[in-house]
């Protein structure tokens, strides 16, 4: 789907800017110029559509029906087979889950979505199968589900909603004022404008996150040096699963492509359960990530996702070297 944002980069990077393909400051840039185009487009067009979504359902309603029915933890689920089928990284995840927010989806289920969506995507259970094989996959896939389910679960028990940003609480407060005039039978014409606007507003709202954090995530793309890590990770003694977690924090990449990166460390003697757990930190969790948050979340809340999602996948790493 943005094939065409790739080629962009490489022509501008590469050509314009006759930076070479094969250099660290090549590899950083063209990561920033393909994500920055890339979240910023995917920001708009879900921002937009849940306007459009706002404008015509009654939200109130749905969060009402959610609230109301005892879906006895399927939501969390749908939410996390939803998000398993969105191919986007941790980063773009972000635009959809202000969308939800905005929507007024508990915040428990908005967080299984976010801590799904990352981890698994077809792209990368395709280069898995071929890779490792169906039981490895089975395994990849299952877990990624199991563990936005069971993340979003334990988040939503905790209550969080205050230690949303004053930005959110106040885009929530503007809807919940204006909700009685979303009533009114108007035209999609008339509507379109409004809801425009309101896309562009949120935008703007989170264009310096966005490109702070990208910068970040690319300079990480460009310059960490892949065999630092097989180095550390290969003697399978118990530490090396929450070493792998906490140094792949910092790093960025999306599932597919930090899946042939994880073949090469299961090559060199990396088990395969603490490079899963490795990938899954890597896409699932990053100072990226958290910059983008920031504009949604307080720095507590940040903090309380990242210790439960961190805990989930070091328990999924020693989980997936016993069966494995």
């Amino acid at each position: 789907m943005f094939d065409w944002l790739q080629h962009f980069a490489d022509w501008l990077i590469y050509s314009v800017f006759g930076i070479g393909a094969d250099t660290h400051l090549g590899t950083a840039l063209n990561f920033f110029v393909f994500d920055t185009l890339k979240i910023l487009i995917l920001l708009f067009f879900i921002v937009f559509i849940m306007g459009v979504v706002n404008a015509y359902f009654p939200i109130e309603r749905l969060k009402d029906y959610l609230n109301r029915k005892k879906l006895y933890g399927l939501e969390y689920f749908f939410a996390s087979i939803f998000g398993a089928i969105t191919p986007f990284c941790s980063c773009s995840s972000v635009p959809l889950f202000i969308g939800f927010v905005q929507g007024g989806i508990p915040l428990g289920v908005t967080f299984a979505f976010l801590i799904t969506s990352p981890l698994v995507n077809e792209v990368a259970v395709a280069m898995f199968l071929g890779m490792f094989g169906v039981k490895a996959t089975l395994i990849y896939a299952l877990s990624g589900i199991l563990l936005g389910s069971v993340g979003g679960w334990l988040l939503g028990k905790m209550n969080l909603e205050p230690l949303l940003s004053d930005w959110v609480k106040e885009i929530l407060e503007n809807k919940r004022q204006q909700a009685e005039y979303q009533e009114e039978k108007r035209s999609f014409r008339d509507r379109l404008p409004e809801i425009t606007r309101g896309a562009w507003d949120i935008v703007k709202g989170v264009l310096l996150y966005v490109i702070i954090g990208i910068a970040i995530g690319a300079a990480m793309h460009g310059y960490v040096p892949e065999n630092f890590f097989n180095q550390y990770l290969g003697g399978g003694q118990w530490w090396t699963v929450p070493l792998a977690v906490l140094v792949a924090v910092p790093m960025y990449a999306n599932a597919a492509g930090i899946v042939p990166i994880i073949q090469v460390f299961v090559a060199k003697g990396v088990p395969l359960g603490t490079a899963i757990a490795f990938m899954m930190a890597t896409v699932g969790l990053s100072i990226p990530e958290a910059t983008l948050l920031k504009k949604v979340m307080s720095l507590k809340l940040i903090a309380i996702f990242f210790g439960v999602v961190t805990l989930c996948i070091i328990l999924s790493g020693y989980l997936f070297n016993l069966i494995l």
